[in-house]
């Protein structure tokens, strides 16, 4: 069923250029500043059942198309995609805003970016949620080597090392990007069962498309309206540079040796589904985010939610978003 809020014109939208990089965002409502940084493949307009919400309980809230996404300026070179350039871009959207300070809340990539800035600039970012995505300290070893050891036991390729070849997965996807986010959405949604349900593992002869098969189905709570949305951005440039970001996970990790060990000590949160695919792969991370974020003050697996919070369930993620905004 369509809402109010499924009309992206419904916002007021904005643009910044930091650096020679244009950044779109949305902005509503007055107070503390919080920024919604959204996850692939989505865009700012994830957080349309946010927005409203978090500004009418008193808060600043901006949220951008990360770089590669939307509106916002896509590099071509590959390199620009690392978690330092996305955490510097939040960096200069604060400044951009005239603020000191803020909170990050981040789904899927938009978790990895939004921890990759409060470990950067704790001076700035003064609390941090995660949402579907435990994100854990800097890994003791490069991840493609850790991509080949899992694919070891579990037989066939993790998505994030398939994404690694550019043109391989965009081949497939963007020729029909309706189908290709239709079964993205179904497929990783808490609704997706047997068949239908994604697998993040490619195995021998097939493709990441049959790993996220266009079932026809929409999840319940992303109306066409909505749907439309997210075809018409990418209708305009594709997976491209979007899955820039995943091709720079070396390379991110090259140059953050820094963090190793580091905890990250802001006030923190995790959301997630209980019944998102990645969970598995996920689950040795969330059963000890404490040792990363030791003040965590909320840690839930919602029951029946898949990887896609914000938009499955919205207004359980608005209250306990506010509740612990409440508390900062």
């Amino acid at each position: 069923m369509a809402s109010p809020f499924d009309d992206p014109a419904a916002f007021t939208h904005h643009t910044v250029t930091l650096d020679g990089l244009t950044v779109h965002y949305v902005e509503q409502g007055s107070g503390p500043l919080v920024i919604l940084l959204h996850g692939f493949p989505y865009t700012w307009f994830e957080w349309r059942h946010q927005i409203a919400a978090l500004a009418g309980a008193g808060y600043r809230v901006v949220a951008p198309d990360i770089r590669g996404f939307g509106e916002s300026g896509k590099p071509q070179d590959t390199a620009q995609y690392t978690m330092l350039h996305s955490a510097g871009d939040v960096v200069g959207l604060l400044g951009a805003l005239g603020e000191t300070r803020a909170v990050l809340v981040g789904h899927d990539l938009g978790a990895w970016i939004a921890a990759a800035a409060a470990r950067l600039r704790p001076d700035l970012f003064r609390a941090l949620a995660l949402l579907s995505t435990p994100v854990g300290p800097r890994e003791a070893e490069r991840p493609s080597i850790q991509w080949q050891r899992l694919e070891q036991q579990l037989g066939g390729r993790l998505h994030h090392h398939y994404f690694q070849e550019p043109g391989v997965a965009e081949a497939l996807l963007d020729p029909d990007i309706a189908s290709s986010l239709r079964g993205i959405y179904f497929a990783i949604s808490g609704e997706a069962e047997g068949a239908a349900r994604w697998r993040p593992i490619t195995r021998s002869g097939e493709t990441i498309r049959d790993t996220l098969p266009d079932s026809g189905r929409l999840p319940k709570l992303l109306s066409g309206p909505a749907f439309a949305e997210y075809v018409r951005q990418y209708g305009k440039a594709g997976f491209a540079a979007p899955l820039a970001h995943y091709r720079c996970r070396d390379l991110t990790w090259e140059l953050t040796a820094a963090w190793a060990g580091q905890m990250v000590l802001q006030p923190s949160l995790f959301l997630g589904g209980a019944a998102d695919p990645a969970l598995p792969l996920m689950q040795a991370t969330y059963d000890t985010l404490e040792a990363t974020y030791p003040n965590l003050t909320h840690k839930t697996l919602l029951p029946g939610i898949g990887h896609g919070a914000p938009e499955e369930a919205p207004e359980t993620v608005n209250t306990t978003l506010i509740a612990w905004l409440n508390t900062l």
